[in-house]
């Protein structure tokens, strides 16, 4: 099967076991988790249709272990390898369960080992978001907006460009909330701080409903693409001579949480992390220099 292959539609009749087995192992995902899995499934495919293999019937962990060397050996990184695995190895997970296939034979297969002790992306200090926050308001009340819900509410690229009017207009035990619905479709209600509040106000303008950060001169909605325009033209304006993507500023956002000295659980809530671990790589990240023992060291023994 060809990279170009589709493996949808559902047509029973013609299909293989073996496109039957993956038509319904995608009909579990929607939106960017369906197009990935989609597309590394057919990466799979068109593997065993050059090697000669049907993708899901006879397939031996030995198979699945050549083709992970096979990803390896084109340059793919540690990381890419590994995500590459997770939607074939799905597939087989749950072939197994519903009894297309005696045993799993992916589940034993040897991923390159990655290292996750801390995030690598470039945040931003205390004193560059408070530059990226002022600059951001000079620019127009759309990038302000989209700035304070990156850094303050530490929300994802996607999920600021769909921030709505309504849903920050109710009120919560005293508090102004924002609703939304995050990664994996998981509502969220977090609090709108009275700095964010005027932000945002300022951007809604006059209008009652409707999307709220739009594109400054079409004043059509933004999409993620969008956001990172926005971001990068806020970080040059401001002087900062790196790279900052959205996800820099909701690194940002926790990392300066965990300076100001929010509790790993709360920073845990804030950044919507269902795994504490996840939190635990910004902790480290921020925490390595500033408090690495090689400090302590070079004092105990400085008089030596």
């Amino acid at each position: 099967m060809s990279d170009s292959t589709e493996l949808m539609p559902f047509q029973p009749t013609t299909m293989t076991p073996a496109q039957l087995a993956a038509v319904s192992y995608l009909a579990r995902y929607s939106g960017h988790t369906h197009t990935l899995y989609a597309y590394q499934l057919r990466r799979w495919f068109s593997w065993c249709e050059t090697s000669g293999l049907d993708p899901l019937i006879g397939i031996q962990r030995a198979h699945v272990e050549l083709f992970i060397r096979g990803l390896t050996e084109s340059g793919l990184m540690d990381s890419s390898v590994t995500t590459m695995m997770h939607g074939i190895r799905g597939f087989f997970r749950f072939a197994h369960i519903d009894g297309l296939i005696p045993s799993d034979p992916a589940v034993y297969a040897r991923l390159p080992k990655v290292h996750r002790d801390e995030s690598r992306t470039q945040g931003l200090d205390r004193l560059e978001m408070i530059r990226f926050l002022q600059v951001a308001h000079t620019l127009t009340v759309h990038h302000g907006a989209l700035a304070y819900l990156l850094g303050v509410n530490a929300l994802r690229a996607s999920e600021a460009a769909a921030v709505r009017i309504e849903d920050y207009a109710e009120t919560l035990r005293g508090h102004r909330v924002l609703r939304l619905v995050g990664k994996g479709n998981k509502p969220a209600t977090m609090p709108v701080t009275v700095p964010v509040l005027r932000v945002l106000e300022a951007c809604r303008g006059g209008r009652t409903e409707g999307p709220l950060i739009l594109r400054p001169v079409s004043c059509n909605p933004i999409d993620r693409r969008d956001a990172y325009r926005m971001v990068a033209r806020i970080a040059e304006a401001a002087g900062i001579p790196r790279h900052i993507s959205p996800h820099s500023l909701r690194h940002a956002a926790i990392t300066n949480a965990l300076d100001a000295g929010v509790p790993l659980r709360d920073a845990q809530i804030l950044a919507r992390h269902a795994d504490p671990r996840t939190t635990e790589h910004y902790d480290r990240a921020r925490g390595n220099l500033d408090r690495h023992g090689v400090h302590f060291l070079t004092a105990y023994v400085a008089g030596v």
